[in-house]
């Protein structure tokens, strides 16, 4: 389905195990889209443990952008889709999350959404070759426990322990996360199913 947003419509895939206990929202990076090997497998591994997914396509990928654009439009949509999903599956705890970019949308805006917890798949630290520009600072001010699961290749760096609730760095991945995405499914859906 199509949400309206202050920015432009973003698309939402839902998949609803039924007798859900939690819903989380879900994103892409920069350039890819909800339907990326990691996504895809915490969507399989969530709904097997009864938790509702949806998979938001931001308003940015569907107007055919190359690039995310401006982080307070991006927050100001997501904060729009998120307000639909919460009246979807009222009373519900809602957990939030994406890759790379998505990992920051969510991070960025998770106290305003209400949500009970991030999950930050290969969470951008820094741009490639300039840890002094770091974002941890938006991983540290979630208001949420947070997830973060990278390679330990990735280009964009590594978190420390101390800035996220569970920190998981797979040997041998890279950004993408795409070695073995059924672990990344199978550790998102452990660490939601323990907080619920």
């Amino acid at each position: 389905m199509e949400i309206g947003t202050p920015h432009g419509p973003g698309r939402v895939e839902i998949d609803d195990p039924g007798s859900a206990g939690l819903v989380l929202l879900l994103t892409h990076g920069s350039a890819g889209g909800v339907d990326a090997p990691d996504l895809l497998a915490v969507r399989d591994a969530c709904v097997a443990d009864r938790i509702a997914v949806a998979r938001v396509t931001q308003p940015f990928r569907l107007r055919g952008a190359r690039a995310p654009g401006s982080a307070v439009k991006q927050d100001e949509s997501w904060v729009a889709i998120a307000s639909v999903i919460k009246e979807r599956f009222p009373g519900l705890p809602i957990a939030q999350g994406g890759r790379s970019n998505g990992a920051r949308v969510a991070c960025r805006t998770a106290k305003e959404v209400g949500a009970t917890a991030v999950v930050a798949l290969a969470f951008p630290l820094h741009p490639p070759g300039h840890p002094e520009k770091s974002r941890v600072a938006e991983l540290r001010g979630a208001g949420a426990g947070v997830l973060v699961i990278s390679g330990d290749r990735d280009p964009f760096g590594v978190p420390d322990e101390a800035d996220a609730e569970r920190l998981v760095v797979l040997p041998g991945e890279n950004h993408d996360l795409r070695k073995n995405p059924a672990l990344v499914g199978a550790e998102v859906a452990r660490w939601l199913v323990a907080r619920r």
